[in-house]
């Protein structure tokens, strides 16, 4: 796995988004996501391999589930690491909204995309494969696994205008 400054890095604004479009509050979503990277570095060993994003996930979504449940966001992990509690100001709240909206809108586009085409985009674009990567993967020619891409990016193309 990569160090815990670059996974940090990396999924902070997904792990976000995830808090973000679910609670509603930008300050709850942020005290969910730093308690979420606080548990995966008390755990951080612990890492099944594969994708990190996934664990991160799975972190986040347990951890909206207790929080839920007790009516407040956890903070055992943060506690045991040290951690000061979040001080947001209105950029930093301004900055989470917009997260929030935008994955709202990946959230659409990937609804209103066919597997495929959201395969081909997520790995060309998040996984950064090349396209003989990705047809390899995907079990087709180069030139399929270009136009995947290209529709799925016009696809999102008009649901970003049309949503203007």
């Amino acid at each position: 796995m990569h160090s815990f400054d670059e996974l940090y890095l990396r999924y902070r604004e997904p792990v976000l988004g995830y808090f973000a479009r679910r609670v509603r509050d930008p300050e709850v979503a942020a005290d969910l996501m730093a308690e979420t990277f606080a548990r995966a570095l008390v755990h951080h060993r612990t890492n099944p391999s594969g994708e990190p994003v996934a664990w991160l996930l799975v972190i986040a979504r347990n951890l909206l589930v207790d929080s839920a449940r007790r009516g407040q966001v956890e903070e055992s992990a943060r506690r045991k690491l040290h951690m000061e509690p979040l001080v947001l100001d209105d950029a930093d709240l301004q900055r989470i909204e917009e997260i929030a909206e935008a994955a709202d809108l990946a959230e659409t586009v990937r609804a209103t995309l066919s597997a495929t085409e959201y395969a081909a985009l997520r790995g060309r674009v998040v996984d950064e494969e090349s396209y003989a990567e990705l047809a390899l993967r995907m079990r087709c020619s180069e030139a399929v696994a270009r136009k995947r891409v290209s529709r799925a990016i016009a696809h999102m193309r008009t649901v970003i205008e049309d949503g203007r």
